[in-house]
């Protein structure tokens, strides 16, 4: 790209001459040169060129002419990001990150984000190892004399920390976090060309995307400082929610955190506080290597315990076998000794503290189902419950007379229980047979449960019960439905004439049905069943074999009268 002179008709101009002037202008220092040079620059060629060392070279030159002025944040606009430095000239680029320092070394400059962000990467260009811009020639250039390699080496490294110092005592001067750090975005501008941005209205000292600092870090063995930045952020919880942004963009930098404090704590002896790093990394994503899964059975083994046995902690064991069999669900060894803690404590506490107990052998079972120790802890309760006269739950005294068919208390209670469900349901407007046929099922379950001295208390009850349903039966149902009733054995015959009367009222209706849908012999067997039930025949027991109850049989019958097979 060339243009006319305008001062010798002869001689042309190009825009790297003259970009060639205004650098040399400006090191001379004759700053008064250099802004015309490149306004005739960007008035002959514009702002673009056909090449990216013009272009470069441009925007370096414009962002330190800004510098000089003060204007710090138009000279971070226009300086090109780190990839493209190797076009500038390594003079200007050296002066402009020299000036950059200096500004933020000054009283007061500890906040000024977008001279650290521009001396960040200035400076992570010149210092690289590979040298792009060839900044060890310069210096060898200015001493007149070659750098020595070992002492290039050693004298990069020295800027390097002396960098490091400065910006770290900047974040601390402002309260910077090692995530927000200008520390941590150069340490990364450093291994990781082209995380340093320009910082934003929105988060001013933002030099580093928030995963990219994380990322950093962890990688770097800074796993504590992300961490304490981390706890920081959040008081109270240690750690973001899963729906925050801050989450999504941390959370794997945050899990191998977490799990290689969790393996320091482990070498170190803090057991629970490593089982809690690791459960907390685990509940981020991460899934632990083998290494890791040894940690946590070491943390196990010994959580809770001392060398000497003085100091154990129970509540601290047990909270610790619990994080660690939630990390791995799978080691059975580890399932049954929590189990077997659980159970030890439910039988320490079990008078002290009952709920504390119940808790224990409850999640006993949860870690081991149908643990024997466990499910005995819980029916002791149970049986304890039962002797107070406790509130309890149907199916758990179920299950206890289920387990326990001897438990005396369990039956009286579970009788007691059916007999009050029984006397207190309500009848059913639109039903009314529902609720008779539940009393009547109630109150025939308490009479198998009922003890000695209320069981003929609740016999009356449930005579009656089948009679209010069988006359109810009587009245808006068909004749079988009465019979199906009489035949449950929930009423013997002779104990109530007006329920015979209705069995006896009931066989003879079908048998006239019967005889109508021409069925002969069903009609004469249910005849004979009325004839008998009507004359008087013993309990019905008899009609599936002999009678076990101490009612004795009717008017002119021996008790080794077989005619009741008759019936069928």
């Amino acid at each position: 790209m060339q243009g006319k002179d305008t001062g010798e008709p002869d001689r042309t101009v190009t825009a790297h001459g003259l970009l060639l002037e205004a650098e040399h202008a400006f090191l001379r220092a004759e700053f008064r040169l250099v802004r015309p040079l490149l306004q005739r620059f960007q008035n002959e060629f514009g702002t673009s060129s056909d090449t990216d060392d013009t272009l470069m070279r441009h925007a370096v030159l414009r962002a330190a002419l800004a510098a000089r002025a003060g204007n710090w944040p138009e000279a971070a606009r226009w300086c090109p990001d780190r990839d493209d430095l190797g076009w500038a000239d390594t003079d200007i680029v050296h002066s402009l990150a020299v000036s950059a320092l200096r500004r933020l070394s000054e009283e007061g400059r500890h906040t000024e984000a977008s001279t650290a962000a521009l001396a960040i990467v200035l400076w992570a260009h010149l210092l690289d190892e590979e040298d792009l811009s060839d900044f060890h020639g310069l210096l060898s250039e200015r001493r007149d004399t070659p750098v020595p390699e070992e002492l290039w080496e050693e004298a990069r490294r020295h800027l390097h920390g002396r960098i490091a110092d400065l910006l770290h005592a900047l974040d601390v001067r402002a309260g910077r976090d090692a995530l927000a750090a200008w520390r941590t975005a150069w340490e990364a501008e450093r291994d990781d060309p082209g995380p340093v941005v320009v910082p934003s209205d929105a988060d001013p000292d933002g030099l580093i995307p928030l995963g990219r600092a994380a990322g950093h870090l962890v990688r770097h063995g800074r796993h504590i400082d992300l961490l304490d930045a981390a706890a920081a952020r959040r008081p109270g919880t240690g750690a973001w929610t899963v729906d925050s942004p801050d989450h999504h963009a941390c959370a794997d930098a945050l899990a191998q955190a977490l799990a290689g404090r969790g393996r320091d704590r482990v070498r170190a002896g803090e057991w629970t506080s490593a089982l809690s790093d690791f459960s907390r990394a685990a509940w981020l994503g991460r899934s632990l290597g083998a290494e890791e899964e040894q940690a946590v059975q070491r943390a196990a083994a010994s959580v809770g315990r001392t060398r000497t046995g003085r100091g154990n902690s129970p509540v601290t064991r047990i909270q610790g076998l619990d994080l660690a069999h939630a990390l791995l669900p799978q080691a059975t060894l580890l399932a049954a000794e929590l189990t077997a803690e659980l159970v030890r404590q439910g039988r320490r506490v079990f008078k002290s503290d009952p709920a504390q107990s119940r808790r224990r052998f409850a999640r006993a079972l949860e870690v081991t189902p149908g643990d024997p120790d466990a499910r005995s802890g819980l029916d002791d309760h149970l049986r304890a419950d039962l002797d107070r006269g406790d509130k309890l739950r149907v199916d758990d005294v179920q299950g206890l007379l289920e387990r326990d068919p001897e438990c005396v208390p369990a039956r009286k209670w579970l009788g007691d229980h059916y007999a009050e469900l029984a006397m207190t349901a309500t009848p059913a407007p639109d039903d009314t047979r529902t609720t008779l046929e539940r009393r009547v099922e109630l109150l025939s379950m308490a009479v198998d449960m009922a003890d000695p001295a209320r069981n003929s208390q609740v016999r009356e009850q449930l005579d009656t019960a089948v009679l209010l349903l069988a006359e109810h039966l009587e009245a808006t149902a068909s004749p079988s439905d009465v019979i199906d009733l009489f035949l449950r054995d929930l009423l013997r015959t002779g104990v109530s004439a007006r329920f015979d009367q209705t069995v006896e009222s009931a066989y003879v209706n079908r048998a006239r049905e019967r005889e109508r849908a021409g069925d002969p012999g069903g009609a004469r067997r249910d005849s004979a069943c009325a004839a008998r039930i009507g004359a008087g025949l013993p309990a019905q027991g008899l009609l599936f074999g002999p009678s076990p109850g101490p009612h004795a049989p009717g008017p002119g019958r021996g008790r080794d009268d077989t005619g009741q097979e008759a019936l069928f």
